[in-house]
């Protein structure tokens, strides 16, 4: 087996009179070092892509929320949520009130979803941090803070005391059939703009949670859901089963990775999508190995006859030349390889391309399992192509033996 590699090896590496012969084989390690790279950066691209995508949930929605199994509303007493709180798998919890909700400014309208919470929120989620225009809200009863999109929606500024905003939602059943206006509204005031992305600027506004218990007539205890901040790596299983002895009603513990599972399953579909179409690029690019190889096997008849002559075997002369392609392949990964890491850490550290119509460098992501995908794909391609190539090769060796 020894003897058949260097075979290959040598006959790779030739500088003989053949010259066309030589340009298709370097013709088809362009190609593949092409074809490799582009896979390469185009997976890593989308590594970016979806690390970007995932930030923004990262930076909105918490570790994991406990929500009420059943009914709307969680009862938790300031000892249930304490003795959460206390948990070893846990940092920090919050309290909050979620809701859609009918917003109203100067004749303009939006619908939009309160969150109430109080000063723990931002200890779960920083949210205070994003905020780009004006203050955060605190315990007052009749500030607001909204995001980008629902100001540009309705033309509000921070702190504009000349117009309030109002904020209805469809009165409960225990309101007096007296009443003929079937919402409770009140006034807020605009104290801060945050800014994520566009989906969540356009939906969330966030009060005090006295402020929401107020609108929506709730008791002093009762919550939509509980925010979690765990530390890494937990047992969800485990944690679930410990706070549903806490909590006198039944519970469940959703996961960021669950709450956002359509993202992912979206990310990575994709993903897998672009795979295979550049997969077909590399097999495409592999045509020509296999030209080149036929046309090597074919110019080689005469040391084929002298291989024979020494007791060479057709298996080994297969061999031979599937190697030839295997190095073909080996070593145009490896450049391909190497020329798309180095486009890639260029363009993560130095930003040379942009997303179109922002100042934001295109994300894209340094993978190792990219390299293995990449190499290995290239190289049952190559084994299948060169294969292919060699089918023949017991017939052409005969003819070199009888010419």
């Amino acid at each position: 087996m020894t003897y058949v590699f260097k075979i290959a090896f040598r006959y790779f590496f030739s500088k003989n009179e053949q010259t066309v012969i030589n340009k298709i084989n370097f013709l088809s390690l362009i190609l593949i070092i092409i074809s490799s790279a582009s896979l390469f950066i185009v997976l890593s691209a989308f590594d970016g892509l979806k690390t970007f995508g995932l930030s923004f949930s990262n930076k909105f929605d918490a570790d994991y929320e406990l929500s009420p199994l059943n009914g709307k509303y969680l009862n938790l007493s300031p000892e249930i949520i304490s003795e959460i709180n206390n948990l070893e798998e846990i940092i920090e919890v919050a309290p909050q009130i979620e809701e859609k909700v009918f917003l109203s400014f100067k004749e303009k309208n939006q619908v939009a979803v309160l969150k109430g919470v109080d000063s723990s929120y931002n200890k779960v989620i920083p949210i205070k941090d994003l905020v780009m225009i004006g203050d955060w809200i605190d315990n007052y009863n009749s500030k607001t803070v909204i995001g980008y999109g629902i100001s540009s929606k309705l033309g509000l500024g921070v702190y504009d005391y000349s117009s309030f905003l109002k904020i209805s939602v469809p009165r409960n059943n225990n309101s007096s059939v007296l009443n003929l206006n079937p919402f409770k509204s009140l006034p807020l005031i605009v104290v801060g703009l945050y800014q994520i992305n566009e989906e969540l600027d356009n939906k969330y506004i966030f009060t005090s949670l006295s402020f929401a218990k107020n609108l929506l007539n709730l008791k002093e205890n009762q919550y939509s859901n509980l925010i979690i901040k765990t530390i890494d790596n937990i047992n969800k299983k485990k944690l679930e089963e410990k706070i549903n002895l806490i909590v006198e009603e039944k519970t469940k513990l959703t996961s960021r990775l669950e709450k956002n599972a359509a993202l992912f399953k979206m990310l990575n579909t994709e993903n897998i999508a672009v795979y295979f179409i550049f997969s077909l690029v590399m097999i495409i690019s592999l045509f020509n190995l296999v030209g080149s190889l036929i046309m090597m096997i074919l110019n080689k008849k005469k040391e084929m006859k002298i291989l024979i002559a020494m007791g060479v075997s057709n298996k080994n002369l297969s061999q031979i030349f599937y190697f030839i392609g295997l190095i073909i392949c080996f070593v145009g990964g490896i450049l391909g390889l190497s020329l798309g890491s180095l486009l890639v850490f260029i363009q993560k550290y130095s930003s040379i391309i942009n997303v179109p119509g922002t100042n934001l460098s295109y994300p894209v992501e340094f993978n190792i399992k990219n390299i293995i995908v990449v190499f290995l794909t290239l190289i049952i391609l190559g084994s299948i192509s060169s294969l292919w190539s060699i089918r023949g090769i017991k017939k052409i060796s005969n003819q070199a033996i009888n010419s």
